[in-house]
């Protein structure tokens, strides 16, 4: 239920249907939009249900397959005899130990930083989840058998389809933070923190589950959880600048990884991504990776796609795509990063989330070209009560850009031979303008290598 083109639902299909069962798929979507999923299942033989759903179809599949975004009180789920999604598929048969990370924003960089360094120590660790790819994808007997870890990066809806269930039991598991987001399909934050704690329901006193004390909920969850616990901050510090815990008690990392990791030239700008670092580094360290080997792989990660990623410079001008920012408070954390001009390129879709501090954020910037949508409705009306200047909405990203470029050209006229920069960094989500967040990135950036 729900093919959608992140590659979870064509994973589903295909697990199965290599595995002898008899497959629906079926979708609100047509085949247009669906057709690059659609044309990655094309040696199997699925039957197709598109553009809308048959209550039959779920009264007699013996199991269905449910895509994460579908809300749980859909009235076709109520007709199914069984309710599955790739993820408890996998843990129902995954025999490798398995290391979890949730949060509102920095899973993915997280994840992506743990694999990266975990691949030198375990060639077989793959990576799944809310990155895109489903784990079903590396779910093989050989794999199976290896001590090799499965990181698996989790979204709040991808846990709630866990809850209760007993399977989702990882070794070490990690809460990067809790921001306000996805308010358009929560009743309240604490229902949405609610399913983020999921991730540590199951763990055990022997399992590792690392919390940032500067987070909202961060007591709560420490207070629930019955898991081994250890926390960073990006507050307070000793001399030696090492975390300290919210108790007092003592460090917690030892051989000064985290001065180093603090302190350290990498590819990643932003302190938020330091912090993403921080995270990466404590649980690998308490993995038992030694802290050479995280330092020096971690100062070589180069980052990911969607997030801050530095397309090219031209014309005077640095242009980043930091499109997953879907947050305000990401876009704000994005804006703070510069020490050069920065020209933005902001709005979206609202979440009913507040964009005060993203237009606290971006008083400081050289110039603003609005995207529209309802979150940008919201965030003018926030501009024009503080006096700050703005361009558009634009009806579309080449608008958008080509306004940043006239902007930039005029402002080096002014400042002669000043290095400027550009990020698309929304804090909106992306639905009307583009299919998703990933689809508005990778527009951007094939905008941006065409200039």
């Amino acid at each position: 239920m729900g093919l959608g083109l992140h590659g979870g639902g064509s994973a589903s299909a295909e697990f199965f249907a290599e595995s002898g069962a008899e497959v629906t798929v079926t979708d609100l979507r047509d085949k247009d939009v669906l057709r690059p999923s659609i044309e990655a299942l094309s040696a199997y033989n699925i039957r197709y249900v598109l553009g809308r759903h048959d209550i039959e179809d779920f009264k007699n599949a013996d199991i269905v397959i449910k895509n994460p975004a579908v809300k749980p009180d859909s009235p076709y789920l109520t007709a199914a005899k069984r309710i599955e999604t790739d993820i408890s598929i996998f843990l129902s048969q995954n025999l490798r130990p398995v290391i979890a990370v949730t949060g509102s924003k920095g899973k993915s960089t997280t994840v992506s930083a743990l694999y990266h360094v975990l691949r030198t120590v375990y060639p077989d660790t793959n990576l799944g989840g809310n990155i895109t790819v489903s784990p079903l994808t590396f779910l093989n007997e050989e794999k199976n058998a290896s001590i090799a870890p499965v990181i698996l990066e989790l979204s709040s809806w991808q846990l709630a389809d866990l809850q209760g269930r007993g399977v989702l039991k990882p070794c070490a598991a990690a809460i990067t933070n809790i921001m306000h987001d996805h308010q358009d399909r929560y009743n309240s934050m604490k229902d949405y923190a609610d399913d983020k704690a999921v991730i540590f329901e199951a763990q055990s006193a022997q399992d590792i589950l690392l919390l940032n004390s500067d987070s909202d909920f961060t007591s709560d969850f420490a207070e629930a959880a019955q898991s081994s616990k250890f926390f960073i901050t990006a507050g307070a510090r000793n001399a030696e600048g090492a975390s300290i815990s919210p108790d007092g008690s003592g460090l917690w990392c030892e051989n000064g990884i985290i001065t180093k990791i603090l302190n350290a030239e990498n590819a990643l700008k932003g302190s938020h991504n330091k912090l993403n670092l921080l995270t990466a580094a404590s649980l690998l360290f308490k993995y038992g990776i030694s802290p050479d080997i995280i330092i020096k792989e971690l100062a070589a990660f180069p980052g990911i796609a969607h997030r801050l990623e530095f397309i090219r410079e031209t014309g005077g001008i640095s242009w980043y795509n930091d499109s997953a920012a879907t947050i305000p408070e990401a876009a704000a954390a994005a804006i703070e990063s510069f020490d050069t001009p920065i020209h933005l390129i902001t709005g979206g879709t609202d979440k009913q989330l507040d964009f005060n501090v993203l237009a606290d954020a971006a008083a400081g910037a050289a110039s603003i070209s609005l995207l529209a949508g309802t979150g940008s409705d919201k965030i003018i009306r926030l501009f024009d009560n503080r006096r700050i200047s703005y361009d558009g909405p634009f009806d579309s990203l080449e608008d958008a850009v080509k306004n940043v470029c006239l902007r930039a050209e005029a402002m080096a006229v002014n400042v002669q031979s000043e290095p400027q920069s550009a990020v698309l960094s929304p804090g909106c989500a992306s639905f009307g303008m583009f299919k998703n967040e990933f689809d508005r990135g990778d527009q951007f950036r094939n905008l941006i290598n065409s200039l």
